[in-house]
């Protein structure tokens, strides 16, 4: 036959359909002025590999932080999040480059399901069904489109319920890191905020990196000059003991495998642990629409796939003990940095991240991160958290006005920050980010249901000064002239 098979008949090559086949950018070496490499492209692979050992490092931070918060094996993190990624990669095709790190949205869920009595068996239980609520999400996402995402959550809701899970864990920072020294945790604030904002491209984007290891080398600093420190410990007992304890660390083996345990499911912890399912939407729904920007390839049509992809990345992590994923921020700074948004360097990078799992020794470095450490991060960490949710007010044009967006959100952020707690039964009761979340979601749609129509045009509650409002188009206020 003249001119080979007939295209319809041609056979597809399946390296292609899961986006591990990568064409060499120009000489692969760096790429030209003005130009890109996309996502199915790479430079050479010594250059690659680098690039992978840089996303790494770029989300160490906070990917090591969370499951020590959490209280899970950061070696299992480091682990499962390698092998997240590559469930993500294959099921987005290639097309959405990202790495998928341990999520600091669960880190106040934690903090509440131990609190009640929970064990970590019980912790990964309740997000294990978060994971399997978000895979369906994605789903739905995939059917329907993204519209049923902003009917259901538009960003009143999203941003108020970001906003209460960030801020619900301040109590947390007060009360158990901070105490332990506050000496290294004020210091260790303010060298963390300096390179937030002093630094420049990659190294702004490993602050909260660069401000663990400030914190390990005061502590060290701090032990050989002042010796012990009188004040609470991990275990909130008043005790001296050393501030950096690296005992743990010369014990650890080099090359082993991390300690796996399965979830158990409780209700109670179940519940506290849903309302973050809104919060992993709006990470995934933004994280691909700014790798949709920063590539030129329209990525709506992946965004169900993405959303269901991080569910079966976490639910693949909680089965055996490990922490929940999220697409992580931290690496698109270095693709906006680099200009490489090839998926072969996120490859690499989950490489390195298996590695690293298969080394208790290193685990028990990040294990043996002093609480005051701890404290210092975590008043900047988890405030950035919270403030997200101000930010997806901002980016939407939220008016807060309205009190049809000012009641709902103001009502379910106290009771988020403030724990408040509403009894049903003596064995059943919700309280801060489960209720909050309740108030937020319930609230803004009854009221909706009622309001006049001139509120849901989003017309501001107060005038402040202005005689009349433009709201043609819902682009919010205009200020009358005279």
């Amino acid at each position: 036959m003249v001119g080979g098979p007939h295209p319809a008949r041609r056979k597809r090559n399946p390296t292609m359909d899961l986006g591990v086949r990568w064409k060499l950018h120009g000489d692969g070496r760096t790429p030209a002025p003005g130009a890109v490499v996309r996502p199915d492209e790479r430079l050479s692979w010594p250059r690659t590999v680098g690039l992978g050992a840089q996303h790494v490092v770029a989300m160490f931070g906070a990917s090591f932080v969370a499951p020590v918060l959490m209280g899970l094996d950061p070696n299992l993190a480091i682990m499962m999040s390698g092998i997240a990624t590559v469930v993500f990669l294959l099921a987005t095709r290639g097309r959405v480059p990202s790495y998928l790190g341990c999520s600091l949205s669960f880190v106040g869920v934690a903090a509440v399901i131990r609190a009640q009595g929970g064990t970590s068996a019980t912790v990964t239980g309740a997000v294990f069904v978060v994971g399997a609520a978000l895979f369906l999400v994605g789903l739905a996402v995939q059917k329907f489109g993204a519209r049923i995402i902003h009917a259901a959550m538009p960003p009143i809701v999203t941003g108020a319920v970001v906003m209460l899970i960030g801020f619900n864990l301040a109590p947390v920072t007060a009360s158990t890191y901070w105490p332990q020294d506050q000496w290294t945790a004020l210091l260790v604030m303010l060298f963390t905020g300096l390179a937030v904002v002093c630094l420049r491209g990659f190294w702004s984007r490993i602050a909260i990196f660069l401000g663990l290891v400030f914190g390990y080398g005061i502590s060290w600093l701090f032990d050989r000059v002042f010796g012990k420190i009188h004040s609470v410990d991990a275990s909130g007992k008043l005790t001296d003991h050393w501030r950096l304890d690296l005992s743990g660390v010369s014990k650890a083996d080099w090359i082993g495998l991390p300690h796996l345990h399965g979830p158990t499911f409780q209700w109670s912890a179940i519940l506290v642990a849903l309302p973050v399912v809104i919060a992993l939407v709006a990470e995934n729904a933004g994280h691909v629409k700014a790798v949709g920007e920063m590539t030129g390839d329209p990525l709506d049509d992946k965004l169900g796939t993405a959303i269901s992809a991080d569910g079966i990345g976490s639910m693949l992590s909680t089965a055996v003990g490990g922490p929940p994923n999220t697409t992580y921020s931290e690496n698109i700074g270095v693709m906006a940095a680099t200009r490489v948004y090839s998926t072969a360097a996120y490859w690499a990078a989950a490489g390195f991240a298996l590695l690293f799992g298969l080394c208790p020794k290193f685990g028990a470095v990040v294990a043996a991160i002093p609480g005051g450490v701890l404290g210092g991060i975590t008043v900047i960490l988890y405030g950035m958290i919270g403030l997200l949710g101000a930010q997806i007010w901002l980016n939407a044009g939220v008016d807060l006005r309205n009190p049809l967006n000012l009641v709902p959100a103001a009502a379910g952020i106290i009771i988020g920050v403030g724990n408040v707690t509403m009894k049903f039964t003596d064995t059943f009761s919700l309280s801060g980010i489960a209720l909050g979340t309740l108030v937020v979601i319930t609230g803004y749609h009854a009221l909706r249901a009622f309001a006049p129509a001139h509120l849901k045009t989003q017309q501001p509650l107060l005038d402040e000064g202005t005689s009349s409002y433009d709201t043609e188009g819902g682009d919010g206020p205009q200020r009358a002239t005279s």
